[in-house]
């Protein structure tokens, strides 16, 4: 790297352009958006039924149907920012707690871990969502979720992933 500038940054997001020297390429540019890291939970309940949260997201245009998600606070751990994420967006705790690993969404450009979460034993606590924040809570048959997943109507890419994952869980515990 030969120089790295500062384009725009708020709470959330960090843009830089830096300049490369690329071995036989000859000097470059790249264009690089931090994000702040977060935590995407699947809530499911005993009756494989899952709780999912349809909220409008500006960039999108749109309303998009997603499994519970947020940043990172300042050195919070993934974990506690899920189960914060979690009580705070439809107001459960939950007893078991399942790491599904994580996500880097696009990786040529955007720097922003998502650490993904099955949460089962639900109990419910009461909601408490940032005052910025219009969520509906959805709550369907963990088999219909899959199946919008595969329908392309959840597309957001934390929650195809954890749904997807927590999918082939399931057909694993059934063999």
């Amino acid at each position: 790297m030969l120089s790295s500038r500062e384009i725009y940054v708020n709470a959330w997001i960090h843009v830089r352009e830096d300049k490369i020297l690329r071995d036989g390429c000859g000097e470059g540019i790249f264009g690089v958006v931090e994000m702040k890291h977060g935590s995407s939970v699947l809530a499911m309940n005993d009756q494989e039924e899952v709780y999912l949260v349809r909220e409008y997201k500006y960039a999108f245009g749109g309303d998009t149907l997603e499994v519970i998600s947020g940043g990172l606070e300042q050195d919070e751990h993934p974990l506690d920012g899920a189960k914060r994420e979690l009580r705070e967006e439809v107001g459960f705790e939950a007893e078991e707690w399942t790491d599904l690993g994580v996500l880097n969404p696009y990786t040529t450009a955007i720097h922003c871990p998502n650490h993904l979460f099955l949460a089962r034993g639900l109990r419910h606590v009461g909601a408490s969502p940032d005052e910025m924040e219009i969520l509906e809570t959805v709550h369907i048959p963990f088999a219909e979720a899959v199946d919008r997943v595969m329908r392309g109507e959840i597309t957001h890419g934390a929650s195809v992933v954890a749904i997807l994952k927590t999918e082939m869980l399931l057909r694993a515990a059934r063999r």
